[in-house]
């Protein structure tokens, strides 16, 4: 069992920036793929980004390329999600979501684990 829980989301203005962590408890990414998804109300949850730890390939929808960055080690325990130039379309609750030995994948079934979320708000 891997527990995932996010912070770092907050309100910020539009052009802003907020970074968010994706800490696993007791144990490391290695061998994991580490997803980060967005939902706002009333619309479904979405990839966002990925990082695979097992060849470091890296993933982005195309909403957020060039504005948004996934980091991470895994030999670390916590994933990252660097947001640049927020719009307040990105507004949304974010979670992170890994999986074991798999690619990383953009549909939420792609995973076992889930974090609970935190909220990031951008003002216009």
């Amino acid at each position: 069992q891997v527990r995932l829980v996010e912070s770092g989301g907050g309100l910020v203005q539009a052009g802003g920036s907020l970074r968010l962590s994706c800490a696993a408890s007791g144990r490391t990414f290695s061998r994991y793929s580490v997803g980060w998804f967005r939902q706002a109300p009333g619309e479904e949850r979405e990839f966002v980004a990925g990082v695979n730890f097992g060849n470091g390939a890296t993933y982005y929808a195309d909403s957020v390329k060039g504005r948004f960055t996934v980091s991470g080690a895994g030999a670390m325990n916590t994933v990252y999600l660097e947001m640049n130039n927020l719009r307040p379309q990105d507004t949304a609750a974010y979670y992170c979501a890994a999986v074991y030995n798999r690619d990383v994948a953009s549909t939420i079934k792609g995973y076992d684990y889930w974090g609970q979320g935190t909220q990031v708000t951008v003002s216009s």
